[in-house]
């Protein structure tokens, strides 16, 4: 069954007739998951929140907008533009994905080195408990210490805990021009030098930093079309880098001075900055035009792991190495934020893979992650698909306390069940 309600209360109806008659929701936004999140199965209630939809109100002096679970972040970006406002998050999938999914999984996006992820953006939230009970708090400041924040609760449960209909998001001032140049590198080194430089540019602020090792960047361009004589694609990995600022002509200079600082430490790095916005948009479609993955392979396995910056360079070697001592055909695409340390790793194979070699695979990319300070989940969430990886790689307590605050709000597994936390035995066999 397909549920639309178009209000808080429709929603806390429907909650409440589930949970009366033992059928669980698992509520839906805009389907950009990667991870099995929203996915159901027969006997379940499919909610929908497409219809909540609205912008309620933005409040330019204040820097904050009230907005609807249903809210397409692209619309939000859109309003939030009209008052030379920006809502401090930006993703690829931004057309589709709403802002209730992108809170349910805590979305991250390329200015989080800046502003931070989804949690950061949140003031205040409503959302519809287990139960049916409407949980309210449409907080418009930052400074609050009344009690437990509990909007954390919600913020990355993906639907488990309770579904978020309302937010309160934080605004930033737009920049009012750009500038973006992509650096062809010897070293990820050599990228984070550059990252360091325009952290402390004068001309604006660093808006994003993307890095695209060479295979991922090769199939991008050659799916494209994209090529240029003065940039060959040659170069271990490539950073795209993103200025903003009031002045576009600072903003060029400044862009220089990082070209012409990178060029006199490393003689063999090559380099084009954007001389219009049809060229940025060229630049960044290198980017974000992750579709060719999986045009390419189809249902490619893919992951998202946070590294610390000061490790990076030895975990993708470690990754490469790893996964080429599994079968020497085994070669991942890597690109993501590396001023935040995000990197998405996608497999040149069709996937899913066989039980074994999902495993051998999960064991090369998250075994060391808990030791250096990493997460094997940097922003897409568990869902259904990273359920093991949790498991292996949390501290018990935390796995506990989780379990815990699931079995208090959410006794009868109403929402999402099978998400995020494995479903003990007994409750498996019950909800059966």
């Amino acid at each position: 069954m397909l549920v639309l309600p178009g209000s808080t209360a429709e929603v806390a109806a429907v909650v409440a007739i589930a949970r009366t008659h033992g059928v669980s929701i698992v509520a839906q936004g805009g389907h950009t998951g990667l991870v099995g999140g929203c996915q159901s199965h027969p006997g379940q209630i499919v909610l929908s929140l497409t219809r909540m939809a609205l912008i309620e109100a933005i409040y330019p002096d204040e820097r904050v907008a009230i907005v609807q679970a249903g809210v397409a972040l692209e619309a939000l970006q859109s309003a939030a533009l009209t008052h030379g406002l920006e809502p401090g998050i930006d993703l690829a999938a931004r057309g589709t994905a709403t802002i209730g999914g992108m809170v349910s999984t805590n979305a991250g996006g390329i200015m989080a080195h800046r502003y931070g992820v989804m949690r950061h953006r949140v003031l205040g939230l409503e959302a519809v408990l287990p139960d049916g009970t409407i949980y309210s708090d449409m907080t418009r400041v930052v400074k609050n210490t009344a009690g437990y924040d509990l909007k954390h609760l919600f913020i990355g449960a993906e639907g488990t805990l309770g579904i978020v209909t309302r937010v309160v998001i934080k605004l930033e001032p737009l920049p009012q021009s750009t500038a973006t140049a992509m650096l062809g590198l010897p070293s990820v080194a050599a990228a984070f030098e550059a990252i360091n430089l325009a952290l402390r540019v004068d001309a604006g602020h660093l808006r994003a930093a993307e890095g695209l090792w060479q295979s991922y960047i090769q199939l991008t361009a050659r799916a494209q079309g994209w090529s240029e004589p003065s940039f060959p694609l040659d170069q271990p990995i490539c950073l795209l880098l993103m200025l903003g600022g009031a002045n576009q002509a600072s903003l060029n200079e400044g862009i220089e001075q990082i070209f012409a600082a990178i060029f006199d430490r490393h003689p063999t790095a090559t380099g084009i900055i954007a001389g219009s916005k049809r060229q940025e948009s060229d630049l960044w479609r290198l980017r974000e035009d992750t579709d060719q993955l999986y045009r390419a392979h189809a249902a490619a396995p893919s992951y998202d792991v946070s590294v610390p910056l000061s490790e990076i360079e030895a975990y993708v070697e470690h990754v490469t190495s790893g996964l080429n001592r599994i079968d020497a055909d085994l070669v991942p695409y890597i690109f993501g934020h590396l001023a935040d340390g995000n990197l998405h790793i996608v497999l040149n194979r069709v996937g899913p893979l066989d039980t074994a070699l999902s495993r051998a695979v999960d064991h090369v990319l998250y075994a060391a992650l808990r030791a250096l300070g990493g997460s094997f989940s940097a922003e897409h969430g568990v869902g259904s698909k990273r359920i093991p990886a949790l498991v292996a790689t949390s501290d018990p307590a935390k796995l506990a306390t989780m379990m815990l605050f699931k079995q208090v709000l959410d006794p009868d597994l109403t929402l999402n069940p099978g998400k995020v936390l494995p479903i003990p035995t007994q409750a498996r066999e019950k909800s059966q």
